[in-house]
């Protein structure tokens, strides 16, 4: 027998088979129309002259039949859901004075930590592994010596975050702050009284009778949660223009103590915001960057083990030895799995459910130890965008994704240039995209992010246009110099 692995190129097969059945009900109705149209042909205008007038209408009927089709016509645009727009979005760019190099970070940690020899030398082994680069960004009250996580100091960078987004977020998009119909603010950790949204609204003296919501404690994929709500909101409230301020305020949660699980945000967390505009105005169509097409959340078990993020191993030379959580990666593996079982049908085209739907059946009827179906998300999105919270993370969701070096590289690359902005990560790696010129017209995005609780939430965009190489935002001075390469350790 031939050896048909070499004789025939499987990757043509392939393709072959994907055409094949995502076009089948095109190719089906193709000789189904050209059947019809050589009946039509063969009997000749005579005979279809007399079919016409064998059939007779009267007035009654073609009165009820219009009634019907506008009836028809009226409850589906009337049950269909509005279209919202993505109209432009801006992120936040710390000023230079707040970088903070590795050694800048390692000498402070230790003068703050100098009675735990131990301690420092953890947070240098994660910086190590971390992905981070040397431009991160601390606000300024953690420059000092100790750090100064003062109520004040935290509503400082609030203002400085938030305010900044807010006002490129106006310059760009030309909107007024009287334009704002719907304000959504979410920050995770700190929720201080006045609230951040009345903060803004007093700011930018937004209208009375503005809606405006709140978001606290919901981790990294707050923004996404944001995004649901927002949309929620959309539907029910027609012509609206909607902003949504995604941040993570660090000075009040800067931990000072020696247990070494805290510590770890210490080293991953940097300072950063994104201010988005939404709308579901018709006018917006054209001049809109990106539609929503779909948001899915995913909420899988409460456990503590959730929030344990590392454990530290002594080995026989007495190095500690840094290594993601079983139990965070069990967790998180279920919330993924179950976002992709909601997401799956909804985005994959029908080759692809088919196989996941053929393997399905052969593992219940014939072997259970048949390997799952990996749908490959390629055939669906052209870009992804993985929330940067940590280098093992987006290893995970490439190696279970299988998508490729360049699939991963906004989420690789903003981890090194930002660090992990918690909910705004996802908003830095979609400028990635754009900053590079990537992004075109019919392109599909889709977000993926993960939060405490376990929470892996996602949202799809399409984009409406072709969008140009950005000359501002927070790449606009480096963007040439990415994609860098990130070894596996960096030596400090």
């Amino acid at each position: 027998m031939p050896d048909f692995s070499n004789s025939v190129k499987l990757k043509y097969v392939k393709l072959g088979y994907q055409y094949l059945v995502n076009h089948i009900i095109t190719l089906t109705l193709i000789p189904v129309m050209l059947g019809v149209l050589l009946e039509v042909l063969r009997l000749g205008p005579h005979q279809l002259l007399g079919i016409w007038r064998s059939l007779h209408f009267d007035f009654i009927q073609v009165l009820c039949s219009a009634f019907l089709l506008t009836f028809i016509a009226t409850v589906y645009f009337m049950s269909k859901p509005r279209t919202i727009f993505l109209v432009d979005y801006a992120c936040y760019k710390p000023p230079i004075t707040c970088r903070v190099p590795f050694s800048t970070f390692m000498e402070h940690s230790r003068l703050n930590l100098k009675d735990n020899p131990k301690s420092v030398e953890f947070q240098m082994r994660i910086l190590e592994r971390s992905g981070l680069g040397e431009e991160t960004y601390l606000p300024p009250a953690i420059h000092y010596i100790p750090p100064k996580p003062t109520m004040e100091a935290a509503r400082g960078e609030a203002e400085l975050v938030i305010f900044s987004a807010m006002d490129s977020l106006f310059q760009k998009t030309g909107f007024k702050p009287r334009d704002i119909d719907i304000l959504i603010v979410n920050c995770s950790l700190f929720s201080p009284t006045p609230s951040l949204s009345a903060m803004v609204i007093n700011k930018y003296k937004l209208r009375s009778n503005i809606k405006s919501y709140n978001l606290s404690g919901m981790g990294c994929s707050a923004g996404l949660i944001s995004i649901d709500l927002l949309r929620d909101l959309l539907q029910i409230h027609p012509n609206s223009n909607a902003v949504l301020v995604s941040t993570e305020i660090i000075t009040p949660n800067y931990y000072q103590g020696n247990e070494r699980a805290m510590l770890l945000p210490n080293c991953l967390f940097r300072m950063g915001g994104a201010a988005i505009l939404l709308s579901n105005r018709r006018s917006d169509r054209r001049r809109a960057k990106y539609r929503l097409v779909h948001v899915v959340r995913t909420h899988k078990g409460s456990d503590d083990k959730a929030y344990r993020c590392v454990y530290e191993e002594e080995d026989r030379e007495g190095k500690v030895g840094i290594n993601l959580s079983k139990d965070l990666m069990a967790i998180a593996g279920e919330a993924l799995k179950s976002n992709i079982t909601t997401i799956g049908p909804l985005v994959l085209p029908a080759s692809e459910q088919l196989l996941f739907l053929m393997t399905l059946i052969g593992r219940k009827l014939f072997n259970p130890k048949w390997k799952p179906y990996i749908p490959d998300f390629k055939l669906a999105f052209e870009h992804f965008c993985i929330h940067a919270g940590g280098r093992a993370v987006i290893d995970e969701l490439q190696k279970n994704l299988q998508l490729s070096a360049e699939h991963v590289e906004a989420s690789r690359m903003t981890l090194h240039r930002f660090g992990n902005t918690s909910s705004s990560s996802l908003w830095y790696e979609m400028n990635y995209l754009e900053s590079k010129g990537r992004m075109r017209r019919g392109d599909r995005v889709w977000q993926i992010a993960f939060g405490s609780g376990f929470k892996c939430n996602s949202a799809v965009w399409k984009c409406n246009r072709s969008i140009q190489t950005s000359v501002d935002g927070p790449w606009a001075d480096c963007i040439d110099r990415y994609p860098v390469h990130i070894p596996d350790v960096v030596q400090l």
